[in-house]
């Protein structure tokens, strides 16, 4: 009987050992991830793209995101405008809008590449004179754009 006491204390021992170094490497892992997490620089931008649909959204967004460093990019359909977090120590403003022209969409700063555009789908083909990085406003009462 005293064997079988003295096997269990042995086995709960060694079992509450394993627990408590896997506790202790969890705790470790995680403050390396913190520390790594705190080099990054992230930066925020927002600018504009020209578009028209959802499809174009699925596009821009697509491009931002495949370029190194950037860690989530949203287009606004009815803005016209994308808000980019990404790590300025891997990637900077121009290559996210050199990344999105290439798509064959004009941003502020880079006009879309031309075949791209021309191998857009139709509803993706935007007027290259649109407004972009509006406010999102919509005034009811504006009539300046025509007679009445």
């Amino acid at each position: 009987m005293k064997k079988v006491i003295l096997s269990v204390a042995v086995v709960m021992a060694i079992g509450l050992t394993s627990c408590k170094n896997e506790t202790k490497q969890e705790k470790e892992s995680t403050e390396t991830k913190t520390e790594v997490s705190k080099d990054m620089a992230m930066a925020d931008i927002s600018f504009g793209v020209r578009g028209n649909c959802g499809m174009c959204k699925k596009t821009i967004e697509k491009a931002a995101n495949k370029v190194e460093g950037v860690a989530n990019a949203t287009w606004d359909v009815d803005k016209k405008k994308i808000d980019v977090s990404f790590d300025d120590a891997k990637t900077d403003e121009m290559a996210i809008h050199n990344a999105i022209a290439a798509s064959g969409y004009d941003t502020e700063k880079v006009s879309g590449n031309e075949e791209a555009y021309s191998n857009l789908p139709g509803c993706c083909k935007y007027e290259h004179d649109m407004v972009m990085n509006q406010s999102g406003d919509k005034n009811e009462e504006d009539h300046s754009d025509h007679d009445h």
